[in-house]
């Protein structure tokens, strides 16, 4: 899973990024400058951890992350193209967290002089929303030309891209984000190669002052979901020591790091869960998209394990907690055997059976 951090300059992408990461990336980076910074997180998951202290295994490993950090955006005003070697950047995510200032900061002035969360949320979706129909108008020239020529790829295939994508154009001329339009299946991977960016899920982050409550904002848009963070002050108990962190989040009444809130945030929007393979050599989580079948989430483990899946033995998590071991599971009829067909839900334990 790879997060892509945007925003307007000096909406504090950077201070989120690091109160992610427990970075300690300079923030206030020169406006209009392309710099990506990254890091991969493990994902905090108590059942991981009680796992690793009932198997006692040599390693433990999380599901991971990666946070990109992406500076250069901000031009929507201007009704600029994004760059290629930005586009490029922002394509590589499976979603955004849009990083919208909330904050009053008079040393650091906003870049359009005044806090409007939702004047910022717009100019990000226009931006998006432009460089979308520019790829659209010009994947149907291409289109108009092959079908010209009369040669070269089956013409029903062409004739369906013409179809979809004039379907896109004039979604996209109506204002309307990609992320609201019901696409089939084919249609979902026809598009996919071109990355289009109101597309992609994104998580609408407020970023709040220290003690400052959330500004009432709508956003009702489908693969999107509004969250708050107080930027400043988790990146601040991020780069404390634990037992610091500890009494300041007392402090200030914080039950949970934003890291854990996003997380289990970005795990919902993009549709994923986590599973787990146990034994005394490793306790893992991986992670695996919502209602995969188990051939699948075998392959997230060892493509020849999907190849060769015969069986997988799973286990549910309560039921591994409270029999206590895989022996005792077995013996009490709670471990049990899926075939091709079986759904993996969140939180199992499995263990794959296969032929090589």
């Amino acid at each position: 899973m790879k997060l892509g951090i945007i925003g307007l300059p000096q909406s504090g992408k950077t201070t989120v990024f690091n109160a992610l990461t427990r970075g300690n990336q300079p923030t206030g980076a020169a406006v209009g400058r392309m710099e990506v910074h990254t890091a991969v997180v493990d994902v905090p998951d108590e059942r991981v951890d009680r796992l690793t202290a009932m198997f006692n295994p040599k390693k433990t490993i999380y599901a991971k992350v990666t946070y990109a950090d992406i500076a250069g955006l901000g031009s929507a005003s201007d009704k600029g193209e994004i760059s290629g070697q930005l586009f490029n950047q922002l394509t590589q995510m499976d979603g955004f967290i849009h990083t919208v200032r909330c904050f009053e900061n008079a040393s650091v002035p906003h870049v359009h002089e005044s806090i409007n969360p939702l004047r910022d949320i717009q100019l990000m979706d226009e931006e998006f929303l432009l460089n979308d129909q520019i790829m659209a108008e010009r994947k149907l020239e291409k289109l108009g030309e092959e079908q010209k020529r009369f040669m070269g790829r089956d013409k029903a295939v062409v004739e369906r891209e013409v179809v979809l994508f004039n379907k896109l154009q004039q979604t996209l001329a109506a204002s309307t984000l990609l992320r609201n339009l019901e696409i089939s299946e084919e249609d979902e991977r026809i598009m996919s190669g071109f990355g289009f960016l109101s597309r992609k899920p994104i998580l609408i982050l407020l970023n709040l002052g220290d003690g400052q409550k959330a500004p009432s904002v709508d956003y009702p848009h489908k693969r999107s979901q509004v969250i708050e963070l107080q930027g400043r002050l988790e990146m601040d108990l991020a780069q404390l020591p634990p037992e610091d962190a500890e009494v300041f989040m007392q402090e200030y009444e914080i039950k949970e790091l934003g890291l854990s809130r996003l997380i289990n945030a970005s795990y919902d929007l993009l549709g994923l869960q986590s599973f787990f393979t146990v034994g005394e050599d490793e306790v893992r989580a991986w992670t695996v998209r919502r209602g995969a079948l188990a051939p699948e989430a075998a392959g997230v483990i060892h493509t020849d394990l999907e190849k060769g899946f015969i069986r997988a033995e799973v286990i549910g998590y309560n039921d591994m907690i409270e029999t206590g071991s895989l022996a005792e599971a077995r013996s009490k009829g709670k471990l049990r055997l899926e075939g091709k067909t079986y759904p993996v839900k969140d939180g199992e334990i499995l263990n794959i059976r296969f032929t090589s």
